[in-house]
């Protein structure tokens, strides 16, 4: 059977069950089942282990049941590979799907650590032993569960007989013992000093002594009996683990009682992982099994065999959970030593390559951000193409080679149209597809610190020269107005920079309210960390145009569109003014003339396509705050869909938003607003009136007055009489002199 490639019982060859503890051993065994083996490819496999015991492997075997989280074949692999296989076709391991990128963890080498000392008590006084742990560990109302009963097993050591006793709480013990003279075996109960005595270290409900009976998740157990006891104990030391109490277990390990403050079971169990893992790095290999909370641990003040059960220490270490989890992230940073600039000055490195000119180096980040409808996705797709072909993005000349586009918000389909509508836009050669991938993740995305080591597991070796991620807040982690968290998140960019020496090239949505007074890196939503983090920030903003420079491009579209016409069909230049080329009512009135009516027919469908163009086209600017280059002039460009055109007439370049314009003339503005609203509203109110008034007769003066009037209001004849002078209408003939009309209901 194949597990990513690998057939798993060849992997099989290469794990010693010797080597593993027994829960791996267990997982082995129930990846093989979840993979469809055999129990007998377990047991013959298991039988290169001293450990072995005939028939074990069937009894195990029948009580696996599935999970929601079942082992499989991966675990095999995982455990091949931490033996040192390596398959000759993928060297290395790849990151997990979970993975997340963090610092290793590692501050202890074994092999070369001292061991440190242990050494028993010189005037020991069981009693003393005990009320210590309890007071250490438990509160006096809280319900201690221990064990003194035993069994012998067959390799002669000793395991716990039964539950034992878990009703008593520490403060009843600790009166108990302190007036038990010496006896503990009175307040607890005989135990076979061969055996020895057991005790939880987590305060348990009273109930009973499974994980669901304990009442705090207070504690983890962390015992290895693979190493000498010195090492252990400095081992243990080194990595300042939150002990809370440290027993000898009178046999060939130490007994750490580590602080693990665990909200609830789930919480616990992350932790523990976390914290056997640390060990494991550092060389520390624990008994799997010792996970649980509600786990037996060695009990200090009793006699076992001839030795001790004794407590080494108390409180050592970090004061709790949280400090040592960010001592050691901390220890591990992976961050570069100082250097000297005396010692480089003769010789800096070479600068990133330039992949955007005058704009963006490879390997450094860049934000675009804007408001909805400004076609953020869009100009991404333009610049990615622009990066593919070799061209230019808007203004910049782009470097040419591979690109991947992350896209986290539409639908396959409509990506993949996208962007073929946006070669045929541009009238571009599609001559380089292959240096675009497309990683299509709608509906599947993960936060940015999961997403980032499956990014960089995919493009390792894909030769990338630049990332787009389109858009972020499908992956924002935390609150986007909280600086800290949003700077965590904008590092898991600075990751996927350096670990491939990409470019990665993001969008951002602006904050609400008018943009147009702000600086281009106050306009972005949520925190200011947003604007501040990219090596580039270029920025859109809407710029408002008038209904007479909109007149202009529907006019210049439509000559466009007849000169092209034109071309594809006739020679024609020298029979046109070149004032004649720039007006649409001439030029379609030459055209009129000049072609069939079938063509001209055509041609009219055609411009009337374009006119509409036009009509929805919108104006925008482009302001840039650069790290690495000066800053440029702003770009102004028209969102033509679904593609930005710079504005090459320079017809934008008097255009200020809204909230840049002088406080008079904002005014003037809205009055002008204002005043051509109520003109338009007037026209209505008279146009309607002259319909309605005499049942579609002719109407008087009076009678439109008659019907505008309220009953609170008599509308005046004089009025009705100037709207009609203003209107062109004939109260004689019952015309309209001009299109006042058409126009009005065409607007409404």
């Amino acid at each position: 059977m194949i597990e990513n490639g690998y057939d798993l019982l060849e992997v099989l060859e290469h794990i010693d069950p010797s080597d593993l503890n027994y829960q791996e051993w267990v997982n082995v065994g129930m990846a093989l089942q979840h993979e469809g083996y055999d129990v007998d490819v377990w047991d013959r496999w298991s039988m290169n282990d001293r450990r072995y015991h005939s028939g074990e492997c069937a009894r195990k075997w029948r009580g696996f049941h599935g999970s929601g989280e079942p082992v499989t074949g991966g675990t095999i692999v995982q455990l091949a590979r931490e033996q040192g296989w390596t398959p000759p076709y993928d060297p290395g391991t790849p990151l997990d799907w979970d993975d997340t990128i963090s610092a290793e963890g590692v501050v202890v080498n074994k092999n070369w650590v001292e061991g440190r000392e242990i050494s028993e008590p010189q005037n020991w006084d069981p009693v003393a032993e005990l009320i210590r742990y309890l007071e250490t560990l438990f509160e006096a109302g809280e319900n201690v569960g221990y064990v003194v009963k035993s069994y012998q097993r067959d390799d002669g050591g000793w395991n716990p007989a039964n539950k034992g006793a878990y009703d008593r709480t520490a403060g009843q013990l600790i009166e108990l013992l302190t007036n038990c003279k010496g006896d503990i075996g009175g307040v607890l109960g005989d135990y076979n000093t061969d055996a020895g005595a057991w005790i939880r270290f987590n305060p348990l409900d009273g109930e009973g002594v499974r994980d669901t009976n304990v009442a705090d998740y207070r504690y983890s157990l962390v015992e290895s009996d693979g190493m000498d006891l010195e090492k252990q104990h400095a081992i243990i030391r080194e990595l300042e683990l939150p002990v809370a109490c440290l027993v000898y277990s009178g046999g060939k390990s130490l007994h750490a009682i580590v602080r693990i403050d665990a909200a609830d079971f789930t919480e616990y169990r992350k932790r523990v992982d976390y914290l056997y893992e640390i060990c494991k790095k550092n060389g520390l290999e624990l008994d799997q099994q010792n996970r649980n909370p509600s786990r037996l641990s060695r009990m200090p003040g009793v006699i076992r065999g001839d030795r001790k059960q004794y407590i080494i220490d108390t409180n050592i270490g970090k004061a709790n959970w949280t400090e040592w989890k960010e001592w050691i992230e901390s220890i591990n940073d992976d961050l570069p030593d100082p250097e000297s600039l005396d010692d480089v000055w003769n010789n800096l490195p070479d600068l990133a390559p330039t992949l955007i000119d005058g704009i963006l180096r490879q390997g450094h980040k860049m934000l675009i951000a804007g408001p909805s409808k400004a076609g953020k996705s869009f100009l991404q797709i333009e610049m990615c193409i622009a990066i593919a072909e070799g061209r230019k993005w808007l203004n910049w000349t782009c470097t040419q080679g591979r690109i991947l586009y992350v896209n986290l918000e539409l639908d396959r389909a409509s990506c993949l149209h996208r962007f073929r509508d946006v070669y045929q836009a541009l009238g571009w050669e599609p001559r380089n597809l292959k240096n675009i991938d497309i990683w299509n993740l709608r509906g599947k995305s993960r936060p940015m610190d999961k997403l980032a080591p499956m990014l960089i597991r995919r493009a390792a070796k894909k030769n990338y020269i630049a990332i787009i991620i389109d858009p972020i807040y499908k992956v924002i982690t935390g609150d986007e107005n909280s600086a800290d968290q949003m700077a965590n998140f904008c590092n898991q960019f600075d990751k996927v920079c350096t670990e491939l020496g990409v470019a990665v090239i993001y969008c951002h949505h602006h904050s609400k309210g008018s943009q147009g007074g702000k600086k281009s890196m106050d306009r972005a939503s949520g925190s200011g960390v947003f604007a501040r983090d990219p090596d580039a920030l270029l920025d859109l903003i809407e710029l408002e145009t008038t209904e007479e420079l909109m007149k202009q491009q529907e006019n210049k579209a439509v000559c466009e569109a007849c000169r092209q016409y034109l071309d594809a069909h006739y020679k024609w230049e020298d029979e046109l003014s070149q004032d004649d080329l720039l007006s649409s009512y001439q030029m379609l009135n030459y055209c009129e003339n000049k072609l069939e009516k079938g063509q001209f027919e055509a041609l009219q469908r055609t411009t009337e396509a374009v006119k509409k163009r036009a009509q929805s086209m919108t104006a925008w600017r482009i302001e840039g705050t650069l790290r690495e280059f000066q800053k440029f002039s702003p770009v102004n460009m028209w969102f033509d869909y679904p593609i930005h055109t710079v504005d090459a007439s320079g017809v934008l370049g008097d255009i200020q938003p809204e909230a840049e314009l002088p406080p008079w003339k904002k005014a003037s503005s809205a009055k002008k607003k204002s005043d051509s609203k109520r003109k338009k509203n007037n026209e209505l109110k008279f146009i309607e009136a002259i319909e309605s008034c005499n049942m579609g007769e002719l109407p008087t003066a009076k009678m439109v007055a008659e019907y505008l009037s309220t009953a609170d209001k008599e509308f005046p004849i004089r009025t009705v009489r100037d709207w009609a002078k203003r209107y062109g209408y004939d109260f004689q003939t019952g015309k309209w002199s001009t299109e006042s009309v058409t126009e009005a209901k065409e607007e409404e």
